[in-house]
């Protein structure tokens, strides 16, 4: 898949693109049932009982299927398109969310340096817990970046819900969907139920400069098994997305795992990793 200049151009504005059915009913029947396998055996998804969010770190990292995930041409050329054909995965998460999920950013970078793919299993609509966002609240001079407004309080500010926050865009999705968006941009999901399925993968640009290896570390001392304390035995990732890559998929692997082997040099792999 090769992005449109449009769609660039959307994605650099709103900070979001939205690609319906890119997996077939059988591609994501299979995927749906190893991530199934994935949250219920790492995941503690068996204890799942509704009142709170599962979630489980690497999604795509326990089951070799899912692994490729990273080298398929319809998942490598959005992200590369948006990033950098040599864009670096940073893992992500599995979830079973419950209920609703307040307006919020992943991230403050001021400029397009991360970005999460999300898959969503189940049909979502705006009144059952779909992916809501704030078109263009990833630009720094967007209002609700320049005024100290919290979105989750227009109750007592405007006498508003939350769920009616002017200017979102609900983003109604079907198994086999595919969302990307900003780290920056504002988003949220209400009326949900209580086992709503999704996972995500979270890239980052390549790194080619100090300044940009510098963001790197600072989003890694956060977003990475290190920064929540996990072991995964094998530094950054589990071990079956790196002993299942190739070179292809290690351009994808490599700067995250060294960075992260620097940060936190007590997970580094036990053996040689191969760039």
């Amino acid at each position: 898949m090769i992005l449109t200049d449009q769609q660039i151009r959307f994605f650099q504005t709103f900070g979001y693109l939205h690609f319906p059915s890119i997996f077939s009913s059988q591609e994501i029947d299979e995927i749906m049932h190893e991530f199934e396998l994935s949250i219920q055996m790492v995941g503690r998804g068996n204890l799942h009982d509704g009142t709170r969010r599962t979630m489980f770190g690497g999604p795509i990292e326990h089951r070799a299927h899912l692994c490729s995930l990273l080298d398929d041409t319809r998942i490598t050329g959005i992200l590369g398109g948006i990033l950098g054909k040599n864009f670096n995965y940073a893992s992500g998460d599995g979830n079973f969310y419950t209920g609703d999920t307040g307006w919020h950013p992943d991230g403050n970078w001021g400029q397009l340096f991360a970005c999460k793919l999300a898959f969503y299993l189940d049909p979502l609509t705006i009144d059952t817990g779909c992916l809501r966002v704030v078109p263009g609240s990833h630009h720094p001079n967007h209002w609700l970046r320049s005024k100290p407004i919290n979105p989750n309080d227009t109750l007592p500010l405007f006498s508003l819900d939350p769920r009616d926050l002017p200017g979102q865009q609900a983003l109604e999705t079907k198994p086999g969907d595919v969302v990307i968006f900003n780290h920056d941009l504002f988003h949220a999901a209400f009326g949900g139920g209580q086992r709503r399925r999704m996972f995500t993968m979270n890239c980052t640009r390549p790194c080619t400069t100090d300044e940009d290896l510098d963001t790197l570390h600072r989003y890694l001392s956060v977003h990475s098994a290190g920064g929540s304390q996990t072991r995964t035995g094998a530094g950054m990732f589990y071990p079956t997305i790196l002993d299942t890559a190739d070179e292809a998929r290690m351009i994808h692997l490599a700067q995250c795992a060294a960075v992260h082997d620097e940060l936190f040099p007590e997970y580094r792999r036990a053996v040689k990793r191969e760039a």
